[in-house]
Parts: structure tokens; sequence; C-alpha cells
């Protein structure tokens, strides 16, 4: 990570900010990766020997959790990074075929960058918006309901610079570096704008209220199952003879005790 002494003074603060944060210095390690990864737009080796360096940990450890989390991307990554859910339920919903489209129309495979470096393609597994089949996201930040049409239009708006608004959540995107800068704990103050539940989400309350249903009352103690013993009561006696369990009894002949171990281990 080639730094000017300026920027490495700040970055170490930045650093040294996050590691505060935390009672062990070793649970900054997940932040202070999404840091570097704003500094260069990935976590490189340099990236990796810096965590190291600010925690007190090997090398090998911390490339470890680089390479086990997904959100970090271990070569420079474009402006935007595109990412189309191709699990099962976006899958059959056009996930695939959005994917492969957009494949052909940029010109790239999975996890690579258009020549201009404005766009990364991947396919992504769930991000828990099912009900939105098929999702995309652009730097973590939500698409619903897409389609190979939107979709295209979608990226040729990003790489033609215009302004482009996620369906839900902030209002307004940033690019990659950006949203690796808020992941490490630097927020730009979007959290509190727009809206994070839509129209799929909120369905079963819109028809809840159209109907005028409400949740039973919760009452005081649960109801005692009919014939049920409470606890602490003394366990019932004996059957009487007569009964299928005093029968039961009766019947079957009572075991013999297992045999001990003779000497020398044989029975």
């Amino acid at each position: 990570m080639a730094l000017s002494d300026e920027r490495r003074t700040a970055l170490e603060a930045d650093a040294g900010q996050i590691i505060g944060r935390y009672p062990r210095s070793r649970s900054a390690l997940l932040p202070l990766l999404h840091l570097v990864q704003a500094e260069e737009g990935y976590v490189s080796a340099d990236g990796i020997a810096f965590c190291a360096g600010q925690l007190g940990l090997t090398e090998a450890e911390v490339t470890a959790v680089v390479s086990f989390y997904t959100m970090y991307k271990r070569r420079p990554v474009g402006d935007y990074h595109v990412g189309v859910c191709t699990n099962a339920l976006c899958a059959v919903m056009g996930g695939d075929a959005i994917f492969a489209d957009l494949q052909r129309h940029l010109g790239v495979g999975n996890d690579e960058t258009t020549a201009d470096g404005k766009v990364t393609l991947e396919h992504l597994e769930c991000n828990a918006a099912c009900d939105y089949a098929p999702v995309m996201m652009v730097n973590w930040e939500f698409f619903d309901d897409m389609t190979p049409h939107s979709a295209r239009e979608l990226v040729d708006g990003l790489r033609a610079g215009a302004d482009v608004a996620p369906t839900r959540g902030a209002p307004r995107l940033c690019t990659w570096r950006q949203a690796s800068r808020i992941l490490a704990g630097f927020p730009d103050d979007q959290a509190a704008q727009g809206h994070t539940a839509g129209h799929a989400t909120l369905a079963g309350l819109r028809i809840a209220k159209e109907h005028g249903w409400e949740p039973p009352a919760a009452s005081a103690a649960p109801a005692a199952r009919p014939g049920a013993a409470s606890r602490g009561t003394a366990s019932p006696g004996p059957a009487k003879a007569g009964t299928p369990k005093a029968s039961a009894a009766k019947a079957s002949p009572a075991r013999a005790p297992r045999p001990g171990p003779v000497e020398g281990g044989q029975q």
C-alpha cells in the first residue's frame, strides 16, 4: 500500500479509532479490513500487513479471515460492485437469466471488471430479500424485482454516471470504496434516510389492517392442559390390577441380572 506520510498518518488514526471501540484489539480485524479495502479498493498484501501490524497478529491469521469472507476482495474492484443473486428463489425467478445477460452485455465473466473500471460483476448467494426476487445489489444496496432489461439499464446508467437510486435503503449510491469505509464504521449519515421495508414485506400487515385483524391478547398465564399434573406434585401411585400398565408388568418376566466380569476379563 503505497501511501504518502500524510495519508498513512490519517489511516493509522482511523485504525486507532476503530481499535479503541473493542475491549480486545483483535476483535477490530473485520472493520479494519474494510478500512484498508476502502483505501485501495481491495485487500492487498500491504493491507494485510498493515492490519497485522496494527493488531499484533500474524499475516497468516489475517489472510485466513480475508479468504473466508466474500465481502473482502483480493483484487481491484470497479467503482460499482454489481451482484446478481443466483441462489434458489432468485434463480428460478430470473436471476440466472439476468446474470447471463449481463455477462454478454458487459463482456465480462464472473468476478471480472469492465475495461473502463466502472463495474465489477459477480453472482451472489442469498441476500435475504427473497420477497423481491430476482434481486441485485450494487455496493450492497438493494435493487428489487429486476429483469434482464432493467438490469442492463442499471449498469448502463452506472457507467454513464447517471444518478441511480436503490429500490430500498440509502437514497443514493456511493462508490465501492465509500461503501467499504461505511462498513469500517464511518457512516455517511444515510442510515436514517430512505426505507428498508417495501410493498412485498408489508403485504401481510396491509391485509391485516384491511380486515381489521388484531393479534389475540396475551393471557397472564398459560392454561393448564386437561389432566396434566402440575410440577412439584407427587407422582401417581401404582396402577391397579387389570389396567394395561399392570397387565403388561405381570406378563413381562423379570430380567436376570447381567453377569459381572470374571477374572482374566472373560465372561
